[in-house]
């Protein structure tokens, strides 16, 4: 799409010059080489380890966010282990500015919502701070609601939006929810890159999905990523599964278990 705020993702060549120590040798690194987005929500799924939360942090950290979350308004450092991987991402953006921005990532969620609960009890702080997150400190709600309080909220569209695993603290009906306010967003002028492990977050309608593994990182169909199959044959066949994967379904029990304190 040509009003993307985002347009193009690479690798500057002189990430080679680095050897193979991390970030260097993630999949990610390897094999992206120049990346076109199309869409206004981009996914990219993969095994642990694939590198693609580092590539989101690179993202944002060169699109002027906080390593550690938020938006481009928050400066808080509880514990710098962010890579250099962002100095040689290029990015090649739209003709037009995001009004609004954020970097969710689930692991330094409270971190951020401690840095929060700080600047609104800072002398001269906006008036209403919190209102924007839900309208009480986001250590007061439960995981799940802090992270759709902070969408629902906060974002406010015409913006770009990172989403580092934004299911980690939500159940299937939540992860339902956001995807309903990810498309609101969408239609009022938002781009989303987001990294996911969710199968059903990978099936939302029109979204450029892409997959990495180690000898790859390519656009895929839903029905096509390794999550997908595999969350299908299980739903479909989990005794069948559980037992290849366990060798049995029946309990076991220690010898000496019994009258054993």
């Amino acid at each position: 799409m040509t009003d993307l705020y985002l347009r193009k993702l690479a690798w500057n060549p002189e990430w080679k010059r680095q050897g193979n120590e991390y970030p260097f040798g993630l999949p990610v690194v390897r094999m992206m080489g120049e990346l076109t987005l199309r869409s206004r929500v981009t996914l990219f799924v993969g095994e642990n380890g694939s590198g693609k939360s580092t590539l989101l942090e690179a993202a944002a950290v060169a699109c002027g966010f906080n390593p550690e979350g938020g938006s481009r308004n928050f400066c808080f450092d509880t514990h710098s282990t962010h890579s250099p991987l962002y100095r040689y991402l290029k990015l090649v953006k739209g003709p037009r500015r995001p009004r609004d921005g954020f970097f969710l990532r689930a692991e330094s969620f409270y971190n951020l919502s401690t840095e929060l609960e700080c600047l609104d009890q800072v002398e001269g702080a906006p008036p209403g701070l919190l209102n924007s997150y839900g309208g009480k400190s986001l250590h007061e709600q439960s995981h799940g609601e802090s992270f759709l309080s902070l969408v629902g909220k906060r974002f406010r569209g015409n913006g770009l939006y990172i989403l580092d695993e934004p299911e980690a603290a939500l159940s299937p009906s939540r992860q339902l929810a956001l995807m309903a306010l990810i498309f609101d967003l969408e239609k009022r002028d938002s781009q989303f890159l987001i990294a996911t492990h969710s199968p059903i977050l990978m099936a939302y309608p029109g979204a450029d999905l892409f997959e990495i593994t180690q000898d790859r990182f390519e656009r895929v169909d839903y029905r096509d990523t390794q999550h997908y199959q595999l969350t299908r044959r299980f739903l479909n066949h989990p005794e069948s599964v559980l037992r290849e994967l366990l060798g049995t379904l029946e309990p076991t029990r220690d010898q000496g278990e019994s009258g054993d304190v």
